[in-house]
């Protein structure tokens, strides 16, 4: 067969949108922001997401998470402040095994607002709760009993989160009984508290390098976060890379 016909053959069937690279490397998006939200609605659709979990939340979580550095990159923990916290809005994420391990109340800070979060800062004594990007670290027996050290990762937003002790922990006051007797979980110093009974085992699968995102759709944080605004920007490669992990 002349060379000609060969090389024809093959870009007829290269996909319409992706680029042969010069070497015998991967394929590589030739619109890397529309790959990464194609492959964030199918693993969206893959995970049974659908009216558990607010995509907008979700891409923006594998948005960020292309960017940072962390030990783990299989799990994904997802705070959704734009629910009442009346609602589990707290999701463990699997985006290897593409699975939902935990769904979970969680409380926001006293002074970030009532049923909802709604004020959120990173002062400290705010007593408020922080949006953003964490990379979870060590664990540690405190007054709150077992906690989980989390690291903010944006400047000027979360990374006072060690210097005001916002951390995930246990609290009697995040619990359905709570939640039907006053109308509303009770309220932390700003830290994500769980309820006693999913504390351990959430801490336990989140520690040690994972990345936590709290979500409220926030003007200010979206205009304010870099990592947001790099990982809009993510390269091709970072995209065959989530490609690979999740399809393994």
């Amino acid at each position: 067969m002349p060379a000609r016909i060969c090389l024809y053959l093959i870009l007829l069937f290269l996909p319409a949108n992706y680029t042969e690279t010069r070497s015998s490397s991967p394929l590589i998006p030739a619109d890397p922001a529309a790959a990464l939200s194609s492959t964030c609605r199918q693993l969206y659709a893959d995970m049974q997401l659908d009216r558990v979990v607010n995509y907008t939340a979700f891409e923006q979580a594998l948005t960020g998470a292309q960017t940072v550095e962390r030990r783990n990159q299989d799990i994904i923990t997802l705070i959704d402040f734009t629910k009442p916290s009346t609602e589990e809005r707290l999701y463990v994420l699997d985006v290897r095994h593409k699975k939902l391990l935990f769904s979970s109340l969680v409380s926001h800070g006293k002074n970030s607002g009532g049923n909802y979060a709604t004020s959120f800062s990173n002062e400290v004594n705010s007593y408020k709760s922080s949006l953003g990007f964490f990379v979870t670290e060590h664990t540690y027996q405190g007054k709150n009993g077992y906690s989980l050290v989390l690291d903010g990762l944006e400047k000027g937003i979360n990374d006072r989160a060690k210097e005001r002790a916002i951390v995930v922990h246990g609290a009697d006051y995040c619990s359905p009984s709570v939640a039907a007797s006053t109308g509303r979980l009770g309220r932390s110093f700003g830290c994500p508290a769980l309820p006693q009974s999913l504390a351990r085992p959430i801490i336990d699968t989140i520690k040690d390098g994972t990345l936590l995102y709290i979500y409220a759709n926030d003007k200010v944080y979206l205009s304010q976060s870099t990592i947001l605004s790099t990982g809009r920007s993510i390269s091709p490669n970072s995209i065959i890379a989530l490609n690979n992990r999740i399809r393994e």
